[in-house]
């Protein structure tokens, strides 16, 4: 069996953990306007593993602390290179409520935030609410703390778990991101809610970015229903930093 917590211990120093960058674009021309941050751990004998096989550990063995700054430095480096490159976009990564409700982490950025020369409005925070959120008035508060900071605040995976328009209002989000099981549930019941969503989301002034878009048809819906971001396979796969650059410069499709 493997020993996930023994291994995570040190896994950013040795260079195990990466981040790929995932597109997203405007619904209304299809260009790259932003990109998801995404943790990667390259095992020497387990190979690529996603977040969902080593997050919750790394949560419960205090490693979060460790890839949580591993991720934030890679969207201040990517924002700095395409920058660069006169390609500037928002890059959003994904923060753990339990990074976020200990002071080291918040504090840390907003001190890194000081000594970067970059807009922070294109830095978003994504805060998942896949499972229950614990101490919600000190998460808000945590969060408000990095939106005086100028941060973007998103809402991830709205639609499973705790998920409702009242949380996202109690949390001050400024971007909402929509599940992929609303996103693919093509019925009549799925559309008319998914279309509520994204009204009541634009009603309070929150983007609204959907994801796990797979065809087409998935890209045309949520074009009618007036989202304005989208991100999935079907508009890009997640990438290393060096070939989401080649993409953005035009090399890669």
């Amino acid at each position: 069996m493997r020993d996930l917590p023994a291994a995570l211990s040190g896994a950013v120093d040795r260079g195990e953990i990466e981040a790929w960058f995932q597109p997203q674009v405007d619904v209304g021309d299809g260009g790259t306007v932003g990109a998801e941050a995404l943790c990667r751990w390259r095992h020497p004998e387990w190979g690529l593993l996603l977040p969902g096989e080593f997050i919750g550990v790394a949560e419960d063995t205090g490693a979060i602390e460790g890839i949580g700054r591993f991720m934030a430095e890679e969207c201040f480096a990517a924002l700095a290179e395409w920058t660069a490159v006169d390609r500037p976009i928002d890059v959003s990564v994904n923060v753990s409520p339990v990074q976020l409700l200990g002071p080291l982490f918040t504090d840390w950025l907003a001190e890194r935030l000081e000594r970067v020369n970059l807009r922070r409005s294109t830095l978003t925070i994504e805060v998942t609410e896949a499972r229950p959120l614990e101490n919600v008035p000190a998460l808000v508060h945590r969060l408000d703390d990095l939106r005086r900071a100028g941060l973007g605040i998103a809402i991830d995976d709205f639609g499973v778990g705790q998920s409702s328009m009242r949380q996202l209002k109690r949390l001050h989000g400024t971007e909402l991101k929509i599940d992929r099981s609303l996103v693919t549930d093509l019925s009549a019941a799925g559309t008319e809610l998914l279309r509520r969503v994204v009204d009541a989301a634009h009603e309070l002034g929150i983007r609204v970015v959907a994801e796990g878009v797979e065809t087409i048809q998935h890209l045309q819906r949520i074009r009618d229903l007036g989202c304005d971001r989208a991100q999935g396979f079907l508009l890009g796969r997640p990438l290393t930093r060096s070939d989401f650059t080649r993409r953005l410069v035009g090399a890669v499709p």
